[in-house]
């Protein structure tokens, strides 16, 4: 593959629009669509975006017995979803302070504890050069409705027979699909 240009094709409010340019390894051009939180994409360095965009709780009770997930409202897919909760980060937020503020606002819970940062990862290869970390943690504290009038989010624990029961009928997000059997699984 050789990559030629980026052509904007259309700036949103929150995602830009992209066409790639590159030649096939048999020399045949073509051209790739995706979508970039970065307005202003130029080069192939800040295509492969090395800075996280986004941050992904993956949390657990003080127990480690229950995990957290919202059911959100995602308008993309037009349906109810279950996801981890997740949110930007900030031009001056580290991945830490980003996922605390996102905790709180989507489920008024507090993190107080994180085990792990998983390093960067794509959230959708397939057609985004959108980028996230994972912090895996815990949390506590009482459930309060989301602070944003955007997002329609139903947070609560589940115990893993209830994560293996949801995950036979109920549509998720990927990564929380594949992390939420896996855990689910465990003992």
């Amino acid at each position: 593959m050789k990559f030629n240009s980026i052509k904007k094709i259309h700036d949103g409010e929150f995602i830009s629009r992209y066409d790639l340019h590159y030649e096939t390894e048999d020399g045949k051009p073509k051209t790739y669509e995706i979508i970039s939180r970065n307005h202003d994409l130029k080069t192939l360095e800040e295509l492969q975006n090395k800075r996280a965009d986004a941050v992904v709780l993956i949390l657990t009770d003080e127990t480690g017995d229950r995990i957290l997930l919202n059911r959100e409202f995602r308008m993309a897919a037009g349906q109810f979803v279950y996801n981890f909760p997740a949110g930007l980060i900030e031009p001056d937020e580290t991945p830490e302070k980003a996922a605390a503020r996102e905790l709180r606002e989507e489920t008024g819970l507090s993190l107080t504890e994180i085990r792990d940062k998983i390093g960067l990862s794509y959230s959708a290869i397939g057609f985004s050069n959108e980028t996230n970390v994972c912090i895996v943690g815990t949390a506590t504290g009482e459930f309060s409705e989301s602070t944003s009038s955007y997002e329609e989010i139903e947070a609560r624990w589940y115990t893993r027979s209830e994560v293996r029961e949801l995950l036979k009928t109920a549509p998720f997000a990927a990564r929380t699909q594949a992390w939420c059997y896996c855990w689910s699984h465990e003992k």
